[in-house]
């Protein structure tokens, strides 16, 4: 099937793309220094000292990407996710359908997950633009909300489905990689949870920003195991 194909290649491409991004980001912002005296001097708001956000959450991945140069990275890598995103979710449609001979039907999941494109390309847009407003900054983390949540729903929901058609996929799929995949979104929706009151608390700033970064990679491995779960077909 050629939507299996896509989606496979797809899924690599939304792992790998953001991850690489934010990590180039923090390297930038790590090392100044190696930028220094060119046309991409690094914004004093985008440096840091030596930092492993994943362990001591030192620095956020907003302000290691927000700042001249780093936002020439992120803002046009996430913008390009939330692209590749519309485009798996409408393939994944697409090929529940052909399974399960409900052509042109639109799933739930397809609805969440474009919506998640649209909220991480919004997110994107307006990182880094300075409003001194207080409803901007409350409009950007309302947004950056939406984007985690309509993803989760979006993997939660599509997770669901492909486990109702096991049986029928069982011979180009891997079961394992769908407990998996099960296992992943049970836990970010665990943590969300359990985070949630120390996230809407002042303080626990280097909390804050380790769960940053470790959700973030968490989310984006959704589609690694995408990879993996579906054999190569012809």
């Amino acid at each position: 099937m050629k939507e299996i194909t896509q989606i496979r290649r797809l899924s690599l491409w939304i792992f790998f793309l953001p991850l690489i991004a934010i990590n180039l980001c923090l390297f930038i912002s790590v090392n100044p220094n190696l930028l220094e005296g060119t046309i991409f001097t690094v914004n004093q708001i985008g440096r840091s000292g030596f930092s492993i956000p994943y362990l001591d959450g030192s620095l956020s991945i907003s302000r290691a990407s927000r700042t001249f140069p780093q936002y020439l990275i992120f803002k046009p890598s996430m913008i390009i996710t939330g692209i590749l995103l519309f485009y798996y979710w409408n393939n994944n449609n697409n090929l529940i359908c052909k399974i399960r001979n409900t052509e042109n039907f639109k799933y739930k999941f397809r609805i969440f997950g474009i919506l998640s494109a649209i909220f991480l390309i919004i997110h994107s847009i307006f990182l880094g633009v300075k409003f001194d407003i207080q409803i901007y900054k409350l409009f950007r983390r309302v947004v950056l909300l939406l984007f985690i949540i309509f993803e989760l729903i979006a993997q939660g929901m599509l997770v669901y489905y492909l486990f109702n058609i096991k049986s029928k996929i069982s011979d180009i799929t891997n079961k394992k990689i769908l407990v998996i995949k099960m296992i992943l979104v049970s836990i970010l929706v665990v943590v969300a949870f359990a985070s949630l009151p120390i996230l809407v608390t002042k303080g626990n700033t280097h909390f804050k920003h380790a769960l940053e970064w470790n959700y973030f990679v968490g989310v984006i491995t959704f589609y690694l195991l995408t990879f993996y779960f579906w054999r190569r077909t012809t």
